[in-house]
């Protein structure tokens, strides 16, 4: 089964997301939710990570962790291994405990609007699920979050728990928790308006659903690393967002590149038949070479439905069959540095 690529460095800090095996809860009582937060205290002393916010739900967890090695994998692994172990060792069980893989979105967290947007929406957690009801309870009346330890000004907090940066990012100190509890219950009241939560949930789609959190000069940052990770190594054993983006802006590059050595313009894409002899070539070309999905090169080289980017030559005429020959043995002796 293919997996999701992990980007580790020093220094990263990532939005972490579990579930539970098949939807299913994995704290069936404080009991468990201690003993899980007792856990993540224990992957941190074995790893050195930093936590700047969390929140344990009914069936999956956040956190917002900042490993100062490059060990997330390592990390992680031992989490959720040792958190499996104790749950089904305390229930009497057998089997997985998470769905999946974990999700690990890289968080720019240079960026203070982005660092303030994934520790929100993690606190916040609690008021989009209806765990606190809106407008009666108070954000900080759910336990089982970082977000009382913020506006409680630390005092007894774990050892792994960091308050500064996010506090800092709202240009706060750490002593300001009463700061911190007004910027968080605005938005919870947020929540409540339709408007608001529209909105707000707009921007969290794309913390759930993208592969990293930052701007695009952090992102060509986070490719150029993706690009060292990826050589020399079998591509079709990684999935994910990064992996997709990584494998389209390498197919653009070689789209240009093929296209010149053809003598095409780009825009002679659009127009005429939908299945060519250059288009064939291209289409075999590209999928070669890249991890781009039949739809894109479809889309891409205007052959309309995506099954003509691979079975397109099936619609050949024998005279275009020949042209395709030719135009895929040019494109063969494209060298690699071409490209």
């Amino acid at each position: 089964m293919a997996r999701p690529l992990r980007i580790e460095y020093p220094g990263a800090v990532y939005h972490v997301m579990a579930r539970g095996n098949q939807g299913r809860v994995i704290y069936q009582d404080d009991r468990d939710r201690r003993r899980f937060l007792e856990t993540l205290g224990e992957a941190c002393g074995k790893t050195g990570w930093r936590i700047h916010a969390y929140v344990l739900m009914g069936n999956h967890y956040h956190l917002l962790v900042e490993t100062p090695e490059a060990n997330l994998v390592a990390g992680m692994k031992w989490l959720q291994g040792t958190c499996t172990q104790r749950y089904n060792g305390r229930h009497q069980l057998r089997g997985h405990l998470f769905q999946g893989r974990y999700k690990a979105v890289p968080v720019e967290a240079d960026n203070a609007g982005y660092l303030e947007a994934v520790s929100s929406y993690i606190h916040l957690n609690p008021a989009r699920a209806g765990v606190i009801v809106i407008g009666r309870d108070k954000l900080k009346r759910y336990r089982w979050s970082s977000y009382p330890w913020y506006v409680g000004g630390g005092r007894g907090a774990p050892a792994w728990l960091e308050r500064k940066r996010v506090l800092g990012a709202l240009g706060l100190g750490p002593h300001e928790g009463r700061r911190y509890a007004s910027h968080l219950e605005s938005r919870v009241l947020e929540l409540e308006l339709k408007a608001g939560r529209t909105e707000l949930e707009g921007q969290w789609k794309a913390l759930r659903r993208g592969w990293y959190a930052g701007g695009e000069g952090f992102a060509e940052k986070l490719r150029g690393r993706l690009q060292r990770l990826l050589a020399g190594r079998r591509r079709e054993s990684h999935s994910g967002g990064a992996k997709r983006e990584h494998g389209e802006r390498a197919a653009e590059k070689l789209l240009a590149v093929g296209l010149a050595r053809l003598g095409l313009a780009p825009e002679a894409l659009r127009r005429g038949r939908k299945v060519t002899a250059e288009k064939a070539a291209l289409s075999q070309w590209l999928r070669e070479r890249t991890t781009v999905s039949l739809r894109w090169v479809s889309e891409r080289l205007g052959m309309g439905h995506y099954s003509n980017a691979g079975r397109g030559t099936r619609k050949m005429r024998p005279q275009d069959v020949r042209k395709l020959r030719q135009a895929s043995s040019t494109l063969a002796t494209i060298a690699g540095d071409e490209s």
